[in-house]
């Protein structure tokens, strides 16, 4: 190598890793601003500088593929998160699951809804568009003595409210203490037709639960300390209030019966199944529910994407 690449090489240090401007790479190397300007262009068409621009917009399209094809996905939004938070990632996915929804709602589809925090937050990020003859029905139960909030009634009546209709309710319990009396209340005419509607449902929206500690179901108090248990050592998260493991297969059948509302099996035929969620705390439940094929559609962020393609 001679002097003059190895003063090539130097000038490029300076400027591009330690930020020194040209004047004072002339400076310092005993060499005219012009020669500096020479050198570093030598630099990079000797291969000694390579510069790659990062734009983030494409990483998330690669992302978007990369996730359609590994989980055979029929679409992909992934949105970018300034943070890997919970927090913040959970209002940018719902804000682009509310901007979905505004794109494909169409005049009498019917949009099934879930609970839980992040639904709400999708709901409060929904615009109203002119549509005729949606219906919009709870999936699940949303009635609960604890005094945590399921945001269960609110979610559903905002979605309708933006599709400018009135909101199906399911006004039970989504688990049941006996199986019996749950099957008796589901014998029901007016809340037989409610769960055919959530069948019928073309569109189904919906985000998973966790096993963990904090989860929202066991802080309503459904489970006993010994079914909570068994569901943290064999579950990897939840769908509507159906759990699942780490293959996305129903972990506790005694507990499934018990539970009132749309059957995983039955997401799988949706035309635009839509899953809604993301965070570290999340990965293994998302993970579970997308081999499990509970979904087609994915609203994730660009972290809980590159977790879920490690």
């Amino acid at each position: 190598m001679d002097d003059r690449q190895k003063l090539s090489i130097e000038a490029a240090r300076l400027y591009y890793l330690s930020d020194y401007s040209q004047q004072e790479i002339a400076s310092r190397l005993g060499v005219s601003r012009p020669t500096v300007s020479r050198l570093l262009q030598t630099a990079k068409e000797s291969g000694y500088v390579r510069i790659e621009i990062v734009d983030p917009a494409e990483d998330l399209d690669t992302l978007s593929h990369e996730l359609k094809i590994k989980y055979m996905l029929d679409t992909v939004l992934v949105c970018s998160s300034p943070l890997n938070d919970y927090s913040e990632i959970q209002k940018h996915i719902s804000k682009r699951a509310a901007e979905y929804l505004q794109d494909i709602v169409q005049d009498k589809d019917i949009i099934g809804v879930t609970w839980g925090t992040t639904m709400y937050s999708v709901a409060r990020h929904l615009q109203p568009k002119q549509v005729r003859g949606v219906e919009v029905v709870q999936l699940k139960g949303g009635v609960s003595h604890s005094h945590v909030n399921t945001y269960a009634a609110e979610t559903v009546n905002l979605f309708a409210e933006a599709f400018h209709t009135a909101a199906r309710h399911l006004p039970l319990p989504v688990i049941f203490d006996n199986i019996a009396v749950k099957e008796m209340v589901e014998k029901d005419r007016h809340i037989r037709r409610i769960i055919e509607l959530g069948r019928q449902a073309n569109i189904a929206v919906f985000t998973v639960g966790t096993v963990k500690e904090d989860a929202l179901l066991f802080r309503l108090g459904y489970f006993s300390k010994e079914e909570q248990e068994q569901l943290q050592r064999t579950g990897a998260g939840d769908i509507c209030s159906r759990f699942f493991d780490a293959e996305g297969n129903i972990c506790n059948e005694e507990i499934n019966n018990r539970t009132v509302g749309i059957g995983l099996s039955d997401l799988r035929l949706k035309e635009k199944a839509i899953l809604v969620a993301g965070g570290q705390r999340k990965i293994e439940a998302i993970r579970a529910a997308l081999i499990g094929r509970y979904a087609n559609i994915l609203v994730t962020d660009q972290y809980t994407a590159q977790a879920l393609l490690s």
